[in-house]
């Protein structure tokens, strides 16, 4: 694809010099997108767009597109989409961009050769009040730890993942109700303002940023794997409703069952059992009920192995219609 060399232009208007800065913007998902389409609709200039290349998906392997390529053909804007980004290709490209400022969410990790390269620096939205759950799964980790309260920062780039001096951080509540489905919107909204308000900083020279403060007492987000998602009759309700919360709807806790594993979705805690149950799974009067350690977790909303996401009831109903 076509790069044009921008710099960082210079107009004249009433004597005074205007600047329009150079941004080069990395990401994938739609978290991500939603900051790019925020920059452009207040007329920010993204000279590029770097996100993962097309990728073959769904049952008939068609070559799928991310969500920021989406935003970005519809905004006209220039992809590049790199295999490698050490290769020389894209070192060159981004070479010839001249950018002044980078921005990153949620993308792969960059080389210091690319994310050094823009003149006044690259930084970072991360979806966690840093230095609390720096990691791949900031969002699933807060809700599965039973917080209240989250946040997103926005920071420059170093070397260490996560660590760089902070720009700008606003926190958001964790209601009762949410799971990382609704976090990951409320993020989304609240990291595209702030995004917007750490360029307008760099814009104006009013940049400050301040050092990440370890107290010893940071909570991890490492990427999530299957195995961790597997609910336990030895963990508390409590325990066990975060983390079916937290990992609502992707990728989902599950139980494993004599019909095979069964992802659970939502899911409350049950206080009015007549008598205590010895299975793990059972029905009780149309209810579905999971047995925890200190109690019961009613299940609400489940998908089989092999079957379609659908409530507990048609669950159940099913079962007696065999």
């Amino acid at each position: 694809m076509f790069v044009t060399n921008f710099g960082l232009l210079q107009q004249r208007h009433n004597y005074l010099d205007v600047y329009i800065m150079c941004i080069v913007f990395f990401g994938t998902p739609a978290f991500a997108a939603f900051s790019l389409r925020k920059l452009i609709e207040n007329g920010k200039n993204v000279v590029a767009v770097v996100t993962a290349p097309d990728k073959p998906a769904g049952r008939g392997m068609r070559l799928h597109q991310s969500d920021v390529k989406k935003a970005a053909l519809e905004l006209g804007l220039n992809i590049l989409q790199p295999e490698k980004l050490r290769s020389e290709e894209f070192v060159t490209q981004m070479r010839q961009l001249n950018a002044d400022l980078g921005i990153v969410i949620a993308f792969r990790m960059l080389p210091e050769i690319v994310w050094s390269m823009p003149k006044l620096g690259t930084f970072n939205l991360h979806a966690s009040l840093l230095p609390q759950y720096r990691g791949a799964a900031p969002i699933n980790h807060a809700i599965i730890q039973g917080e209240t309260q989250t946040g997103v920062t926005t920071f420059f780039l170093k070397h260490e993942i996560d660590t760089g001096d902070i720009v700008l951080q606003q926190s958001v509540d964790i209601d009762a109700e949410d799971n990382a489905g609704t976090m990951h919107d409320k993020l989304m909204i609240e990291g595209a303002e702030q995004v917007l308000k750490t360029v307008d900083m760099v814009e104006s020279g009013n940049l400050q940023s301040r050092p990440q403060v370890l107290t010893g007492h940071e909570k991890p987000a490492p990427k999530i794997f299957r195995e961790f998602c597997q609910l336990s009759a030895d963990d508390s309700v409590l325990q066990n409703h975060n983390k079916i919360r937290g990992l609502s709807p992707y990728p989902a806790a599950w139980i494993e069952t004599a019909e095979g594993p069964i992802k659970i979705f939502k899911a409350q805690p049950v206080t009015n059992l007549s008598k205590p149950l010895n299975e793990n799974l059972s029905i009780v009067e149309n209810h579905l009920i999971y047995r925890c350690k200190d109690g019961y977790l009613e299940l609400l909303t489940i998908q089989p192995a092999g079957k379609a996401s659908m409530s507990s009831r048609d669950y159940i109903n099913g079962k007696k219609n065999k």
